[in-house]
């Protein structure tokens, strides 16, 4: 009989989530196709007209900005490590600081479509353009693979099936939908998907943060007091440490390197840098990316009364029973407070979470493809291939076309890579963000001297040291080290990946990309603290070994971009 029940349950859920994927999937395509009536030039392809207002833009980078990664992920890390899961929290809107104060107004002030508007503005157009393009492909390639390998899993988890055909049919899914949404919507299509994103996001997660507090009469105390004995670490839940650097020195540094990628390379992300060219004049772009810090802000703060909520009222290890990661853990919280698993009040309140969550990876994937197929057409095509003698019509349906195989692309790596620990693609993207992109940004905008070598240096420097160091790493050599003690029992799963016998003591990490036996050479997970200061050094080096002399020209052309950028005199 309790199995009967048990299966309808799960029939059920399972029968609510659908709906609730069906009609978000029905009315997200309903605004990208009324958006498409209005995409007639290359600014309403590339920048939505100029026209959305600082509130819809904030909320739009929002969308954006609060990934699957932020919602799931944050709220998983914090059930399960605690003040160290808080750091995620503060790393990301302390980043905004960054984008605001650094890059928001000038970039909206000297470019046009793209990152390499900005650089082009005073150096030679085709080298520049074609490293920044090569830079936001690889990066906006990374994050899709784990955006869409992250969609499989939760998706998968939540619908329960595990199967690859189903794996399979939802990455091919989601890449389906964000190639209509591009191809289709444009940036205006793509916004207003993240703007209804974003406010699905924030009255889900309030809706449960406040149903939490109630459960604890807003007693924020008696919550961290009840997340921390059931958390199965008492006191030390609530302390630094548990996470990050409760085993030796390197952990410290990993976090510090972390936290360096995650501030600095917000301000470097190409699909966040095309936001600000969505609005009319840096005045709108100042006072979006103001409304984004308060959204994201907010909703942050939220995050940890989730975690903390989860941790209290289901458990860290009941949990990490259900996912290792913590990844479940605000959908179980939605369950339990709707009644709990076989009721219909925990199976709609799990059916909308689990949307949000759908539609969290639709925009996020959506505003990655369009930033990289923007970059394509307006970058390398029009202006590297053609040379700048192409029409509008051109360059939007070449857009439109590199779209289609860029998501495509994504689509074929992604089913290949779903059984991978895709989780360091994140970290990599902001690494090589902040290692690659942002050192060409601020030192074009603000360092007289700069040129062209020092660009391409500076781009090429980053994205092959990041790359290089996460090689090298513990995510893809896994064997134990002095510092990192060996894994006692492995499933029967890992220990034929790793070619070992089940009762093999020697080794690390079983989830390694190449080898769960071999030590890292670089014993560091996130590459920010190495591949950021190479990339600012590779452009400092590149931009004083140049040989040709500084002209009248050179600083005719700087001081323009000067004046531009921090008074908006001749912006598009």
């Amino acid at each position: 009989m309790n199995l009967s029940l048990e299966l309808a349950a799960k029939s059920s859920n399972r029968g609510w989530t659908f709906a609730m994927f069906a009609i978000l999937v029905v009315v997200t395509l309903g605004i990208t196709f009324w958006a498409s009536r209005k995409n007639r030039t290359a600014a309403d392809f590339y920048a939505g007209g100029r026209s959305f207002t600082s509130l819809q833009n904030g909320l739009a980078i929002g969308g954006d900005y609060m990934s699957a990664a932020s919602f799931l992920g944050i709220a998983g890390i914090l059930a399960l490590s605690g003040y160290d899961g808080f750091l995620y929290s503060i790393g990301f809107l302390v980043a905004w600081l960054v984008a605001l104060l650094l890059v928001a107004e000038p970039m909206r002030n000297s470019g046009r479509f793209t990152m390499a508007d900005v650089l082009a503005n005073r150096m030679r157009e085709r080298p520049v353009r074609m490293a920044a393009s090569v830079s936001t492909i690889v990066v906006s390639i990374f994050y899709l693979i784990a955006q869409m390998v992250g969609a499989a899993s939760v998706v998968s988890l939540l619908l329960d099936v595990k199967s690859d055909a189903a794996q399979i049919s939802v990455i091919a899914a989601v890449g389906a939908l964000m190639i209509v949404y591009v191809t289709v919507g444009g940036m205006k299509g793509t916004s207003w998907v993240q703007i209804v994103k974003a406010g699905l996001l924030m009255v889900g997660a309030f809706v449960m943060c406040v149903w939490v507090l109630a459960k604890f009469d807003f007693n924020v105390a008696d919550l961290l007091g009840t997340a921390a004995s059931k958390s199965g670490s008492g006191e030390s839940f609530l302390q630094p440490g548990l996470k990050y650097g409760a085993t030796d020195g390197w952990s410290k540094i990993d976090l510090i390197s972390l936290g360096l990628a995650l501030v600095l390379g917000t301000a470097g992300l190409p699909h966040i840098l095309v936001r600000f060219y969505t609005v009319p004049n840096a005045r709108v772009a100042r006072r979006s990316v103001t409304w984004a810090i308060g959204i994201i802000g907010v909703f942050y703060l939220m995050t940890l009364i989730l975690g903390f909520g989860a941790a209290a009222l289901i458990g860290s290890k009941e949990i990490k029973k259900a996912d290792p990661s913590g990844n479940t853990a605000a959908t179980r919280l939605a369950e339990h407070l709707g009644g709990g698993a076989g009721t219909t009040g925990g199976a709609l309140m799990l059916a909308f979470i689990a949307a949000v969550a759908f539609a969290t990876i639709l925009a996020v994937v959506a505003g990655l493809t369009l930033a990289s197929s923007s970059s394509f057409a307006h970058d390398l095509y029009a202006n590297v291939f053609r040379k700048g003698r192409t029409t509008d019509k051109d360059e939007v349906k070449v857009a439109r076309i590199s779209a289609l195989v860029i998501g495509t692309a994504a689509i074929v790596l992604s089913v290949f890579a779903r059984e991978l620990n895709v989780a360091f693609l994140v970290a990599l993207a902001f690494a090589i963000a902040a290692s690659a992109n942002l050192p060409a940004i601020l030192f074009s905008l603000f360092w007289k001297n700069f040129n062209t070598r020092g660009a391409v240096f500076g781009i090429y420097g980053g994205l092959v040291t990041s790359v290089l160091v996460v090689l090298l790493s513990p995510i893809c050599w896994g064997g134990a080290t002095d510092t990192k003690p060996a894994i006692k029992q492995l499933t029967a799963k890992q220990a034929s990946d790793c070619d070992v016998s089940k009762d093999r003591k020697d080794v690390g990490n079983a989830t390694a990309l190449f080898s769960c036996t071999t030590p890292a050479p670089i014993p560091l997970e996130n590459p920010g603290i190495i591949s950021i200061p190479v990339g600012f050094a590779c452009a400092a080096i590149g931009a004083m070994s140049g040989r040709r002399r500084r002209t009248d020209d050179d600083d005719r052309k700087f001081a323009e971009l000067e004046v531009r950028a921090l008074t908006g005199a001749g912006a598009h």
